[in-house]
């Protein structure tokens, strides 16, 4: 299986366990590090909606947590007939943790369909030199 798949693959299972009791919108998000790792996790809402967690974030602390630090790919699939863009929140998140190429695939449950590098969907990225 290559990378594309497995990304793929590792969003949609996911996906399938998203929790969305409210919105009823499910979510998955696969990250391939730079370090050659895969995280993935799932949309879990609050009924205090902004308690809610985007896939992308689980995904993010999900790689962060197991000690790597750098976005090589990441996958995001929906439930939805649309595909699903990260949102600004999320493409902020992605960009802290992103390299110069990092690539954000768009995909339904069978296929990629769209692939962006992060600075086309976040062109004017925060990210001070100095704080």
């Amino acid at each position: 299986m290559n990378i594309k798949e497995e990304l793929l693959r590792l969003a949609t299972f996911a996906m399938n366990n998203a929790y969305a009791p409210y919105s009823k919108y499910f979510v998955g998000a696969t990250i391939y590090s730079v370090e050659g790792k895969f995280y993935y996790s799932c949309n879990v809402e609050n009924v205090s909606f902004p308690c809610g967690t985007c896939a992308e974030a689980g995904a993010i602390s999900s790689m962060i947590s197991n000690g790597d630090k750098k976005i090589s790919a990441i996958l995001i699939t929906s439930s939805g007939k649309e595909l699903v863009y990260p949102c600004g929140a999320c493409l902020q998140r992605i960009q802290e943790f992103a390299t110069d190429d990092t690539l954000i695939y768009l995909a339904n449950n069978n296929e990629i369909i769209k692939t962006y590098f992060l600075k086309d969907l976040l062109p004017q990225q925060f990210s001070p030199k100095e704080f």
